[in-house]
């Protein structure tokens, strides 16, 4: 679980996590500037905190090599700010363990549509450009509640270039990974804000399709 400034909303979201699962966690504290880290230990929640604001690409790297030097068959990633659900997390983990899924994705569009709005373009415009290099249909492509087994864990551990983003889930359709989406359902952040902006969220739209169509897009399966 990254979180950067969600000391207003980790607690709640821990909380919603060992009520509805019995799955373990680790907090992967990126240097918050809020009290993050204090709401952490004052609870004995399970932390890694990061002595430098390294981004989220940083500290879903940690969390993944956490993973596989803990010997984990599936991690899960999951948002620190309460927008996703706990409950859903054992419909990802089903599909890994029962249907031969690689990375299971949460996502809110397979049994509900997707809304024709202004915020959704983006998502649409990534899906397109997904499908287009792939030929895979990726609904919500941008859904940040994912769960990876030993195989999606260990390309994490030897490729530091890999994101919690949607070129990501290229590059792993391109390797020869099983990917499928899993329906959930997702709130609105109570307190804090989205590190997205206006301005931010042009760039990654640009960054994405960028990295998609003309990096990810030319990725090799790996010869056995």
């Amino acid at each position: 679980m990254p979180a950067y400034n969600e000391a207003l909303n980790i607690e709640k979201t821990i909380k919603d996590i060992t009520k509805n699962t019995d799955y373990d966690y680790i907090v992967i504290n990126d240097c918050s500037k809020d009290n993050t880290k204090e709401v952490c230990e004052k609870n004995n929640f399970n932390m890694l905190s990061l002595p430098i604001n390294f981004g989220l690409t940083s500290a879903i790297q940690v969390g993944m090599k956490y993973a596989k030097e803990n010997n984990y068959d599936i991690a899960i990633q999951f948002d620190g700010d309460g927008q996703h659900k706990a409950k859903y997390l054992k419909d990802l983990v089903k599909e890994i363990e029962k249907n031969n899924i690689n990375v299971a994705i949460g996502s809110r569009f397979v049994t509900e549509k997707k809304p024709f709005s202004a915020r959704m373009l983006g998502s649409r415009l990534i899906s397109f450009a997904i499908k287009l290099t792939t030929w895979k249909k990726i609904i919500d492509p941008t859904s940040g509640m994912r769960a990876y087994d030993k195989k999606a864990i260990e390309l994490f551990n030897n490729n530091a270039s890999l994101t919690p983003e949607p070129d990501t889930i290229v590059y792993m359709i391109k390797k020869g990974l099983n990917i499928k989406e899993v329906q959930v359902e997702m709130t609105e952040r109570e307190f804090g804000e989205s590190y997205l902006n206006a301005f931010k969220s042009i760039k990654y739209m640009m960054n994405m399709m960028l990295s998609i169509l003309f990096i990810r897009s030319i990725t090799r399966k790996n010869r056995r």
